[in-house]
C-alpha cells in the first residue's frame, strides 16, 4: 500500500471536529471542598500508607475521618491506594487487600462479607470521549455482599457486581455481573455459576 494511502473504513477516523484540549485543560472538575479535602488527604496519606499492616482499625478510623462509611471488622492494607474516601462504602467483615485501587471519583459501595484481592483495580471515573472537551464522569461502581473480586481483576465504571459473584484474576468486567454468577476473562464472561456449601 502507497503512503499516500489510508486503509479501508478509515475515513471514519477524525470525522466530524476535534478534540478542544484548551476547554478540557480549561474544566473544573471539583468543587473547593473536594480541592482541599484531596489536599489534605494527600498530607494524610504517609500517615495511612505507613502504618503497621495489623493496625486495620487505625486505616478504617482514617477513611472514616475524611467521609468514609466503613463498617466493622473492615481490613484494608496499608498500600491499598484509595483516592477518595469520602466517596467510599465498605460493608461490614469486608477486606482489600495488597496494592488494589480504589480509584473512586465517583461512589465506591463494597457490601458486607466483600473480598478485593490484592491488585485489583475498581476505576469509578471515565471521560466523555464523545465530547470534544471530554468532560469527567463519575459512575459509581457496586459490588454486592459476598462477592470476590479477584487477583488483578479490572472493575469499569458504571458496573454492579451481584452479591456472592465472582469476578476471575485478571478478568476485564464493563457490565453488570449477575448474582453468584463466576466471570472471567477480557472481555468477562459468565463460565459458571458459583455455589457456596
Amino acid at each position: 500500500m502507497g503512503a499516500s494511502q489510508a486503509p479501508a473504513g478509515s475515513e471514519a477516523i477524525g470525522a466530524g471536529r476535534g478534540l478542544d484540549v484548551a476547554g478540557c485543560r480549561g474544566t473544573r472538575n471539583y468543587s473547593n471542598r473536594e480541592l482541599f479535602l484531596r489536599v489534605l488527604w494527600a498530607a494524610c496519606g504517609p500517615a495511612f500508607r505507613w502504618s503497621p499492616r495489623l493496625l486495620w482499625r487505625w486505616r478504617s478510623g482514617l477513611l472514616r475521618m475524611f467521609g468514609g462509611k466503613v463498617g466493622r471488622n473492615v481490613r484494608v492494607d496499608p498500600s491499598v491506594r484509595v483516592f477518595a474516601p469520602w466517596n467510599l462504602h465498605i460493608g461490614s467483615d469486608s477486606s482489600v487487600g495488597y496494592d488494589a485501587i480504589l480509584y473512586n471519583l465517583g461512589r465506591i459501595t463494597l457490601g458486607d462479607r466483600v473480598t478485593v484481592s490484592q491488585r485489583a483495580h475498581l476505576c469509578a471515573g471515565t471521560h466523555d470521549y464523545t465530547d470534544a472537551r471530554m468532560p469527567l464522569r463519575r459512575a459509581p461502581i457496586t459490588i454486592g455482599d459476598e462477592a470476590w473480586v479477584c487477583a488483578d481483576a479490572f472493575i469499569g465504571p458504571d458496573v454492579t457486581v451481584g452479591a456472592r459473584a465472582v469476578v476471575g484474576a485478571r478478568a476485564v468486567v464493563m457490565r453488570d455481573v449477575p448474582e453468584a454468577a463466576v466471570v472471567a476473562g477480557n472481555p468477562a464472561r459468565v463460565i459458571k455459576s458459583r455455589t457456596i456449601n
